[in-house]
Protein backbone atom coordinates (compact mmCIF):
# COMPACT_ATOMS: atom_id res chain seq x y z
CA UNK A 1 0.00 0.00 0.00
CA UNK A 2 1.20 3.55 -0.92
CA UNK A 3 0.96 7.19 0.84
CA UNK A 4 -2.61 8.43 1.59
CA UNK A 5 -2.75 11.94 2.50
CA UNK A 6 -6.18 13.50 3.67
CA UNK A 7 -7.13 16.51 1.13
CA UNK A 8 -9.13 19.18 2.42
CA UNK A 9 -10.58 19.91 -1.16
CA UNK A 10 -12.45 16.19 -0.98
CA UNK A 11 -12.62 16.30 2.77
CA UNK A 12 -11.34 12.22 2.47
CA UNK A 13 -7.72 10.69 2.54
CA UNK A 14 -7.17 9.90 -1.04
CA UNK A 15 -3.88 7.90 -2.61
CA UNK A 16 -0.83 10.47 -3.48
CA UNK A 17 0.15 10.44 -6.77
CA UNK A 18 2.18 13.00 -7.74
CA UNK A 19 1.67 15.33 -11.06
CA UNK A 20 5.03 14.00 -12.30
CA UNK A 21 6.16 10.66 -10.87
CA UNK A 22 8.72 10.10 -8.79
CA UNK A 23 8.88 14.18 -8.32
CA UNK A 24 6.46 16.37 -5.38
CA UNK A 25 6.36 19.80 -5.63
CA UNK A 26 5.39 21.60 -2.20
CA UNK A 27 4.38 24.93 -0.92
CA UNK A 28 3.91 26.13 2.26
CA UNK A 29 2.80 29.51 3.09
CA UNK A 30 5.74 31.58 5.55
CA UNK A 31 5.26 34.20 7.63
CA UNK A 32 4.31 37.80 7.18
CA UNK A 33 7.79 39.58 8.46
CA UNK A 34 6.52 42.11 10.96
CA UNK A 35 6.52 40.70 14.37
CA UNK A 36 8.77 37.91 15.85
CA UNK A 37 7.80 34.33 15.15
CA UNK A 38 5.78 32.59 17.93
CA UNK A 39 5.38 29.23 17.88
CA UNK A 40 2.79 29.00 16.05
CA UNK A 41 4.82 29.57 12.97
CA UNK A 42 7.05 26.60 13.56
CA UNK A 43 4.73 24.11 13.16
CA UNK A 44 3.96 23.84 9.54
CA UNK A 45 7.67 24.12 9.30
CA UNK A 46 8.47 21.20 11.84
CA UNK A 47 5.26 19.07 9.91
CA UNK A 48 6.48 19.63 6.14
CA UNK A 49 10.54 19.39 7.12
CA UNK A 50 9.10 15.95 8.22
CA UNK A 51 7.00 14.89 5.78
CA UNK A 52 9.80 15.87 2.80
CA UNK A 53 12.39 13.98 5.04
CA UNK A 54 10.28 10.91 4.58
CA UNK A 55 8.92 11.57 1.09
CA UNK A 56 12.93 11.49 0.22
CA UNK A 57 13.24 8.21 2.04
CA UNK A 58 10.37 6.97 0.05
CA UNK A 59 12.60 7.83 -3.47
CA UNK A 60 10.93 11.22 -4.51
CA UNK A 61 12.61 14.07 -5.40
CA UNK A 62 11.20 17.14 -3.66
CA UNK A 63 11.03 20.55 -3.95
CA UNK A 64 9.58 22.51 -1.08
CA UNK A 65 8.96 26.55 -1.02
CA UNK A 66 7.83 28.44 1.78
CA UNK A 67 7.20 32.24 1.69
CA UNK A 68 8.15 35.30 2.97
CA UNK A 69 5.28 37.70 2.76
CA UNK A 70 7.61 41.26 3.19
CA UNK A 71 4.61 43.65 1.41
CA UNK A 72 1.65 43.51 3.70
CA UNK A 73 -0.19 46.52 5.51
CA UNK A 74 0.95 44.69 8.92
CA UNK A 75 4.06 45.41 7.90
CA UNK A 76 4.14 49.11 6.64
CA UNK A 77 1.69 50.04 10.22
CA UNK A 78 4.39 48.21 12.53
CA UNK A 79 7.57 49.71 10.97
CA UNK A 80 6.20 52.95 11.54
CA UNK A 81 5.43 52.36 15.02
CA UNK A 82 8.89 51.33 15.22
CA UNK A 83 10.56 54.21 13.12
CA UNK A 84 11.97 51.90 10.92
CA UNK A 85 12.10 51.93 7.22
CA UNK A 86 9.61 48.39 6.39
CA UNK A 87 12.22 46.51 4.35
CA UNK A 88 14.34 47.07 7.58
CA UNK A 89 11.52 45.32 9.41
CA UNK A 90 11.42 42.46 7.12
CA UNK A 91 14.71 42.18 7.08
CA UNK A 92 15.16 41.75 10.76
CA UNK A 93 12.10 39.61 11.57
CA UNK A 94 13.46 37.37 8.59
CA UNK A 95 16.58 36.87 10.35
CA UNK A 96 15.03 36.17 13.20
CA UNK A 97 12.54 33.40 11.65
CA UNK A 98 15.50 31.97 9.63
CA UNK A 99 17.10 31.44 12.98
CA UNK A 100 14.93 30.08 14.54
CA UNK A 101 13.93 27.32 11.83
CA UNK A 102 17.73 26.22 11.96
CA UNK A 103 17.98 25.46 15.66
CA UNK A 104 14.24 23.53 14.92
CA UNK A 105 17.32 21.95 12.61
CA UNK A 106 14.42 22.73 9.65
CA UNK A 107 16.98 22.69 6.58
CA UNK A 108 15.09 21.23 3.53
CA UNK A 109 13.24 24.13 2.66
CA UNK A 110 14.60 24.27 -1.04
CA UNK A 111 13.45 28.16 -2.07
CA UNK A 112 12.42 30.96 0.26
CA UNK A 113 11.04 33.50 -2.51
CA UNK A 114 10.08 37.04 -1.01
CA UNK A 115 6.61 38.91 -2.09
CA UNK A 116 8.39 42.27 -3.15
CA UNK A 117 11.17 40.04 -5.39
CA UNK A 118 7.84 39.23 -7.73
CA UNK A 119 6.30 42.10 -8.41
CA UNK A 120 6.77 41.89 -12.11
CA UNK A 121 5.34 38.08 -12.10
CA UNK A 122 2.25 38.97 -10.19
CA UNK A 123 1.39 42.26 -12.43
CA UNK A 124 1.66 39.76 -15.13
CA UNK A 125 -1.01 37.47 -13.79
CA UNK A 126 -3.70 40.28 -12.31
CA UNK A 127 -3.14 41.47 -16.16
CA UNK A 128 -3.92 38.14 -17.41
CA UNK A 129 -7.27 38.01 -14.85
CA UNK A 130 -8.10 41.92 -16.37
CA UNK A 131 -7.98 40.66 -19.62
CA UNK A 132 -10.23 37.64 -19.25
CA UNK A 133 -12.92 40.32 -17.48
CA UNK A 134 -12.18 38.20 -14.28
CA UNK A 135 -10.42 41.22 -12.37
CA UNK A 136 -11.59 44.80 -12.79
CA UNK A 137 -9.58 48.41 -11.95
CA UNK A 138 -11.54 50.42 -9.43
CA UNK A 139 -10.35 53.90 -7.91
CA UNK A 140 -6.44 52.21 -8.55
CA UNK A 141 -7.24 49.48 -6.97
CA UNK A 142 -7.76 45.91 -9.09
CA UNK A 143 -10.23 43.13 -7.72
CA UNK A 144 -11.56 39.79 -8.47
CA UNK A 145 -14.67 39.47 -9.35
CA UNK A 146 -15.62 36.28 -7.64
CA UNK A 147 -19.27 36.08 -9.38
CA UNK A 148 -16.95 35.25 -12.23
CA UNK A 149 -15.68 32.25 -10.78
CA UNK A 150 -18.41 29.49 -10.62
CA UNK A 151 -15.96 26.83 -8.11
CA UNK A 152 -15.94 29.86 -5.38
CA UNK A 153 -16.19 28.53 -1.84
CA UNK A 154 -14.69 25.03 -2.93
CA UNK A 155 -12.34 24.59 -0.20
CA UNK A 156 -14.25 25.93 2.48
CA UNK A 157 -17.42 25.27 1.27
CA UNK A 158 -19.11 28.34 1.61
CA UNK A 159 -20.89 30.01 -0.81
CA UNK A 160 -21.18 33.87 -2.25
CA UNK A 161 -24.20 34.37 -0.61
CA UNK A 162 -22.96 33.55 2.74
CA UNK A 163 -21.10 36.60 2.42
CA UNK A 164 -23.14 39.33 2.11
CA UNK A 165 -23.09 41.67 5.12
CA UNK A 166 -19.67 41.06 5.90
CA UNK A 167 -17.75 44.32 7.18
CA UNK A 168 -14.21 43.36 5.91
CA UNK A 169 -15.12 42.16 2.50
CA UNK A 170 -17.80 45.80 2.13
CA UNK A 171 -16.71 48.42 -0.12
CA UNK A 172 -18.75 50.76 -2.34
CA UNK A 173 -16.19 50.12 -4.91
CA UNK A 174 -16.73 46.50 -5.61
CA UNK A 175 -18.66 44.70 -7.62
CA UNK A 176 -19.70 42.30 -4.70
CA UNK A 177 -19.36 42.18 -1.17
CA UNK A 178 -16.72 39.04 -1.55
CA UNK A 179 -14.39 40.71 -4.22
CA UNK A 180 -10.79 41.04 -3.06
CA UNK A 181 -7.90 42.74 -3.90
CA UNK A 182 -5.19 41.83 -6.06
CA UNK A 183 -3.75 45.21 -6.53
CA UNK A 184 -4.08 48.10 -3.77
CA UNK A 185 -3.31 51.62 -4.88
CA UNK A 186 -0.90 53.32 -2.76
CA UNK A 187 -1.61 56.25 -0.21
CA UNK A 188 -0.12 59.24 0.37
CA UNK A 189 1.04 58.51 3.62
CA UNK A 190 2.85 55.50 2.86
CA UNK A 191 6.31 55.77 2.50
CA UNK A 192 7.40 55.41 -1.46
CA UNK A 193 9.42 52.18 -1.16
CA UNK A 194 6.17 49.96 -0.96
CA UNK A 195 4.66 52.14 -4.02
CA UNK A 196 5.47 49.87 -7.05
CA UNK A 197 4.81 50.47 -10.66
CA UNK A 198 2.04 49.20 -12.24
CA UNK A 199 -0.20 49.89 -14.92
CA UNK A 200 -3.17 51.00 -12.26
CA UNK A 201 -0.89 53.32 -10.85
CA UNK A 202 2.04 52.95 -8.10
CA UNK A 203 0.54 50.38 -5.28
CA UNK A 204 1.18 47.12 -4.39
CA UNK A 205 -0.01 43.64 -4.30
CA UNK A 206 -2.65 41.96 -2.49
CA UNK A 207 -1.98 39.13 0.46
CA UNK A 208 -3.59 36.15 -1.90
CA UNK A 209 -2.26 36.82 -5.35
CA UNK A 210 1.71 37.13 -3.45
CA UNK A 211 1.47 33.55 -3.01
CA UNK A 212 -0.71 32.55 -6.16
CA UNK A 213 2.45 34.36 -8.48
CA UNK A 214 5.49 32.08 -6.13
CA UNK A 215 3.90 28.99 -6.00
CA UNK A 216 3.40 29.10 -10.08
CA UNK A 217 7.02 30.60 -10.81
CA UNK A 218 8.42 28.04 -9.15
CA UNK A 219 6.34 24.76 -8.98
CA UNK A 220 4.40 25.13 -12.04
CA UNK A 221 0.86 25.74 -12.86
CA UNK A 222 -0.17 22.47 -11.39
CA UNK A 223 1.73 21.15 -8.42
CA UNK A 224 1.48 18.33 -5.42
CA UNK A 225 0.82 19.75 -2.24
CA UNK A 226 -0.03 23.44 -0.49
CA UNK A 227 -0.04 23.44 3.25
CA UNK A 228 -0.58 26.02 5.98
CA UNK A 229 -2.40 26.28 8.88
CA UNK A 230 -6.13 25.26 9.27
CA UNK A 231 -7.37 29.57 9.91
CA UNK A 232 -5.81 29.98 5.77
CA UNK A 233 -8.75 28.04 4.39
CA UNK A 234 -10.90 31.20 3.76
CA UNK A 235 -10.06 33.29 2.77
CA UNK A 236 -6.51 32.91 1.95
CA UNK A 237 -6.27 29.77 0.25
CA UNK A 238 -9.59 29.86 -1.21
CA UNK A 239 -8.67 33.05 -3.02
CA UNK A 240 -5.45 31.71 -4.22
CA UNK A 241 -7.64 28.50 -5.75
CA UNK A 242 -9.79 30.99 -7.64
CA UNK A 243 -7.08 33.62 -9.19
CA UNK A 244 -4.85 31.04 -9.85
CA UNK A 245 -7.47 28.58 -11.43
CA UNK A 246 -9.40 31.29 -13.55
CA UNK A 247 -5.95 32.57 -14.84
CA UNK A 248 -4.35 29.21 -15.79
CA UNK A 249 -7.50 26.94 -16.78
CA UNK A 250 -5.62 24.08 -14.34
CA UNK A 251 -5.93 22.66 -11.18
CA UNK A 252 -3.70 25.17 -8.92
CA UNK A 253 -2.69 22.16 -5.89
CA UNK A 254 -3.88 18.70 -6.50
CA UNK A 255 -3.55 17.74 -2.19
CA UNK A 256 -4.76 20.48 0.18
CA UNK A 257 -2.96 20.01 3.78
CA UNK A 258 -3.81 22.25 6.94
CA UNK A 259 -2.62 21.39 10.16
CA UNK A 260 -3.85 22.69 13.65
CA UNK A 261 -3.91 25.54 15.33
CA UNK A 262 -2.11 26.26 18.41
CA UNK A 263 -3.74 26.62 21.47
CA UNK A 264 -2.81 28.05 24.44
CA UNK A 265 -3.81 25.94 27.53
CA UNK A 266 -3.24 27.36 31.33
CA UNK A 267 -5.75 28.70 33.71
CA UNK A 268 -3.55 31.57 34.27
CA UNK A 269 -4.46 34.06 31.74
CA UNK A 270 -7.89 34.86 29.77
CA UNK A 271 -8.65 33.69 26.15
CA UNK A 272 -8.35 37.14 25.13
CA UNK A 273 -5.44 38.39 23.59
CA UNK A 274 -6.02 42.23 24.17
CA UNK A 275 -5.67 40.94 28.44
CA UNK A 276 -2.42 41.91 29.66
CA UNK A 277 -2.16 38.33 30.89
CA UNK A 278 -2.35 37.35 27.71
CA UNK A 279 -0.17 39.51 25.41
CA UNK A 280 2.72 38.42 28.41
CA UNK A 281 2.26 34.82 27.86
CA UNK A 282 1.98 35.02 24.12
CA UNK A 283 5.52 36.72 24.19
CA UNK A 284 6.76 34.30 25.91
CA UNK A 285 6.17 31.75 23.12
CA UNK A 286 7.73 33.60 20.55
CA UNK A 287 10.09 31.36 18.96
CA UNK A 288 13.29 33.58 20.00
CA UNK A 289 12.00 32.85 23.77
CA UNK A 290 11.02 29.86 23.28
CA UNK A 291 14.37 27.95 22.11
CA UNK A 292 16.40 30.20 24.75
CA UNK A 293 14.50 28.07 27.35
CA UNK A 294 13.91 24.38 25.83
CA UNK A 295 16.05 22.66 23.23
CA UNK A 296 15.25 23.01 19.31
CA UNK A 297 14.79 19.11 19.61
CA UNK A 298 12.32 19.02 22.49
CA UNK A 299 10.52 21.47 20.51
CA UNK A 300 10.56 19.94 17.24
CA UNK A 301 9.61 16.80 19.67
CA UNK A 302 6.43 18.04 21.19
CA UNK A 303 4.80 19.46 18.16
CA UNK A 304 5.05 15.89 15.84
CA UNK A 305 4.26 14.14 18.80
CA UNK A 306 0.39 15.07 17.71
CA UNK A 307 -1.16 14.02 14.27
CA UNK A 308 -1.06 17.28 12.34
CA UNK A 309 -4.61 17.73 11.29
CA UNK A 310 -5.04 18.28 15.30
CA UNK A 311 -4.84 21.34 17.36
CA UNK A 312 -1.71 21.36 19.48
CA UNK A 313 -2.22 22.00 23.10
CA UNK A 314 0.61 24.58 24.13
CA UNK A 315 1.18 24.84 28.29
CA UNK A 316 4.82 24.21 29.93
CA UNK A 317 2.89 20.83 31.44
CA UNK A 318 2.96 19.31 27.90
CA UNK A 319 6.04 20.59 26.99
CA UNK A 320 7.61 18.69 30.02
CA UNK A 321 5.54 15.74 29.55
CA UNK A 322 7.18 15.48 25.99
CA UNK A 323 10.80 16.43 27.53
CA UNK A 324 10.44 13.25 30.03
CA UNK A 325 9.10 11.03 27.26
CA UNK A 326 12.19 11.98 24.81
CA UNK A 327 14.30 11.70 27.67
CA UNK A 328 13.46 7.75 27.40
CA UNK A 329 15.19 8.19 24.16
CA UNK A 330 18.40 9.59 25.38
CA UNK A 331 18.63 7.33 28.56
CA UNK A 332 18.93 4.48 25.78
CA UNK A 333 21.70 6.10 24.23
CA UNK A 334 23.60 7.13 26.99
CA UNK A 335 23.05 3.48 28.31
CA UNK A 336 24.34 2.04 25.17
CA UNK A 337 27.65 4.22 24.76
CA UNK A 338 28.05 3.33 28.18
CA UNK A 339 27.96 -0.81 27.46
CA UNK A 340 29.36 -0.88 24.44
CA UNK A 341 31.60 2.38 24.14
CA UNK A 342 30.34 3.49 21.28
CA UNK A 343 27.78 6.12 20.17
CA UNK A 344 24.62 5.20 18.51
CA UNK A 345 24.41 8.74 16.67
CA UNK A 346 28.31 8.19 15.68
CA UNK A 347 27.25 4.96 14.18
CA UNK A 348 24.10 5.86 12.92
CA UNK A 349 26.44 9.01 10.79
CA UNK A 350 29.51 6.46 10.08
CA UNK A 351 27.87 2.90 9.34
CA UNK A 352 27.50 1.75 6.00
CA UNK A 353 23.92 0.10 6.38
CA UNK A 354 22.99 2.84 8.74
CA UNK A 355 19.80 3.59 6.71
CA UNK A 356 16.61 2.75 8.15
CA UNK A 357 14.86 0.48 5.44
CA UNK A 358 17.00 -1.82 6.42
CA UNK A 359 15.48 -1.84 9.58
CA UNK A 360 12.69 -4.25 7.25
CA UNK A 361 15.23 -7.19 6.90
CA UNK A 362 16.36 -7.07 10.42
CA UNK A 363 19.25 -4.72 10.83
CA UNK A 364 21.89 -7.45 10.64
CA UNK A 365 20.81 -8.31 14.27
CA UNK A 366 21.68 -11.37 14.87
CA UNK A 367 19.37 -12.21 18.09
CA UNK A 368 16.16 -13.07 16.51
CA UNK A 369 13.78 -11.77 18.89
CA UNK A 370 15.67 -8.47 18.59
CA UNK A 371 15.27 -8.62 14.85
CA UNK A 372 11.92 -9.33 15.00
CA UNK A 373 11.75 -5.71 16.75
CA UNK A 374 13.52 -4.17 14.52
CA UNK A 375 11.39 -5.18 11.67
CA UNK A 376 8.20 -4.50 13.70
CA UNK A 377 9.47 -1.30 14.30
CA UNK A 378 9.98 -0.44 11.15
CA UNK A 379 6.94 -1.45 9.51
CA UNK A 380 4.65 0.50 12.40
CA UNK A 381 6.57 3.33 11.66
CA UNK A 382 6.54 3.02 7.91
CA UNK A 383 2.31 2.12 8.23
CA UNK A 384 1.93 5.27 10.31
CA UNK A 385 3.81 7.45 7.97
CA UNK A 386 2.25 6.31 4.95
CA UNK A 387 -1.09 7.43 6.28
CA UNK A 388 -1.38 11.00 5.68
CA UNK A 389 2.18 11.33 7.65
CA UNK A 390 0.61 10.17 11.13
CA UNK A 391 4.46 11.12 13.00
CA UNK A 392 2.52 10.47 16.33
CA UNK A 393 1.97 7.19 15.48
CA UNK A 394 5.77 7.12 13.86
CA UNK A 395 6.94 8.39 17.16
CA UNK A 396 5.13 5.58 19.32
CA UNK A 397 6.52 2.69 17.05
CA UNK A 398 10.16 4.66 18.55
CA UNK A 399 8.82 4.45 21.95
CA UNK A 400 7.77 0.54 21.20
CA UNK A 401 11.02 -0.11 19.80
CA UNK A 402 13.00 1.51 22.66
CA UNK A 403 11.72 -1.02 25.17
CA UNK A 404 12.45 -3.84 23.03
CA UNK A 405 16.02 -3.02 23.06
CA UNK A 406 15.83 -2.00 26.94
CA UNK A 407 14.24 -5.40 27.37
CA UNK A 408 16.60 -7.10 25.34
CA UNK A 409 19.79 -5.54 27.43
CA UNK A 410 18.27 -6.57 30.32
CA UNK A 411 17.65 -10.55 29.08
CA UNK A 412 21.40 -10.39 28.13
CA UNK A 413 22.49 -8.96 31.49
CA UNK A 414 24.57 -6.15 29.16
CA UNK A 415 25.35 -4.01 31.98
CA UNK A 416 27.51 -7.20 33.41
CA UNK A 417 27.90 -9.46 30.43
CA UNK A 418 30.94 -9.70 28.19
CA UNK A 419 29.14 -10.85 25.28
CA UNK A 420 30.69 -8.69 22.39
CA UNK A 421 27.61 -10.03 19.83
CA UNK A 422 24.99 -9.18 22.21
CA UNK A 423 26.54 -5.88 22.72
CA UNK A 424 26.87 -5.83 19.12
CA UNK A 425 23.26 -6.66 18.39
CA UNK A 426 22.39 -4.18 21.05
CA UNK A 427 24.43 -1.23 19.28
CA UNK A 428 22.95 -1.87 15.74
CA UNK A 429 19.33 -1.94 16.82
CA UNK A 430 20.33 1.28 18.46
CA UNK A 431 21.75 2.84 15.53
CA UNK A 432 19.29 1.87 13.38
CA UNK A 433 16.99 3.17 15.94
CA UNK A 434 18.61 6.51 15.80
CA UNK A 435 18.65 6.21 11.82
CA UNK A 436 14.73 5.68 11.80
CA UNK A 437 13.81 9.05 13.96
CA UNK A 438 16.27 10.63 11.33
CA UNK A 439 13.33 10.16 8.85
CA UNK A 440 10.92 12.57 10.67
CA UNK A 441 14.14 14.74 11.94
CA UNK A 442 14.53 13.26 15.02
CA UNK A 443 18.36 12.31 17.20
CA UNK A 444 19.86 14.36 14.27
CA UNK A 445 22.64 15.83 16.37
CA UNK A 446 23.61 14.42 20.03
CA UNK A 447 21.99 16.43 22.92
CA UNK A 448 23.52 18.98 24.56
CA UNK A 449 24.58 17.75 28.00
CA UNK A 450 22.83 18.67 30.81
CA UNK A 451 24.54 21.57 33.07
CA UNK A 452 23.69 22.07 36.73
CA UNK A 453 25.69 25.03 37.81
CA UNK A 454 29.17 26.60 37.23
CA UNK A 455 30.74 25.27 40.28
CA UNK A 456 29.70 21.99 40.40
CA UNK A 457 27.57 22.35 44.03
CA UNK A 458 24.40 20.54 42.52
CA UNK A 459 26.76 17.40 41.66
CA UNK A 460 28.16 17.24 45.30
CA UNK A 461 24.96 17.63 47.19
CA UNK A 462 23.23 14.91 44.87
CA UNK A 463 25.94 12.69 45.45
CA UNK A 464 25.88 13.36 49.20
CA UNK A 465 22.49 12.15 48.51
CA UNK A 466 23.55 9.20 46.42
CA UNK A 467 25.97 7.91 49.27
CA UNK A 468 23.61 8.52 52.08
CA UNK A 469 20.81 6.18 50.33
CA UNK A 470 23.75 4.14 50.19
CA UNK A 471 24.48 4.16 53.48
CA UNK A 472 20.81 3.74 54.71
CA UNK A 473 20.27 0.73 52.04
CA UNK A 474 23.28 -1.21 53.24
CA UNK A 475 21.87 -0.86 57.17
CA UNK A 476 18.48 -2.37 55.69
CA UNK A 477 16.43 1.14 56.27
CA UNK A 478 14.77 0.59 53.19
CA UNK A 479 12.05 2.91 54.26
CA UNK A 480 14.38 5.87 54.43
CA UNK A 481 16.04 4.89 51.23
CA UNK A 482 12.99 4.85 49.38
CA UNK A 483 11.81 8.06 51.05
CA UNK A 484 15.06 9.92 49.44
CA UNK A 485 14.14 8.72 45.53
CA UNK A 486 10.60 9.47 45.80
CA UNK A 487 11.07 13.25 47.32
CA UNK A 488 14.12 13.27 44.09
CA UNK A 489 11.12 11.71 42.32
CA UNK A 490 9.15 14.63 42.99
CA UNK A 491 12.05 17.08 42.33
CA UNK A 492 11.70 15.60 38.66
CA UNK A 493 15.21 14.13 38.91
CA UNK A 494 15.54 10.37 38.47
CA UNK A 495 18.19 8.06 40.49
CA UNK A 496 19.10 4.70 38.11
CA UNK A 497 21.16 2.25 40.05
CA UNK A 498 23.73 0.10 38.03
CA UNK A 499 26.60 -2.57 38.93
CA UNK A 500 28.75 -0.16 39.11
CA UNK A 501 27.07 2.96 41.22
CA UNK A 502 24.53 5.38 41.03
CA UNK A 503 23.51 7.95 38.24
CA UNK A 504 21.64 10.84 38.70
CA UNK A 505 19.61 12.63 35.82
CA UNK A 506 17.01 15.74 35.90
CA UNK A 507 14.16 14.68 34.18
Amino acid sequence: MGIVVYNTLSRKKEPFNPVTPGKVGIYLCGPTVYKPSHVGHAVGPIIFDAIKRYLVFRGYEVNWVVNITDVDDKLIIEAEKQGVSTFELAERITADYLSAMSKLRIDTIDLMPKASEHIGEIVGIIKQLEAKDIAYASGGDVYFDVSKHSDYGKLSNRRLEDQEGQRDLQSAEKRNPGDFALWKAAKDDEPDEVKFDSPWGKGRPGWHIECSAMSQQYLGDTFDIHGGGLDLIFPHHENEIAQSEAVTGKPFANYWMHNGLTKINTKKISKSDADPEMRAALSKMTLHNLLDEYPGELIRFFILSTQYRRPIEYSEAEIESKRKGLATFYRLFERIERICEASAYVAADSHPDANADRLGAGANVQDGSLASASQDAFASFARAMDDDFNTAGAIAALFDYAGAVNRFIEQEKLDTSDSDSAKNDALVATTYFVSLGRLIGLFLDPPAPQTTSDDGLTDDIMQILIDVRQRVRKNKDFETADLIRDRLTEAEITLEDRPDGTIWRKG
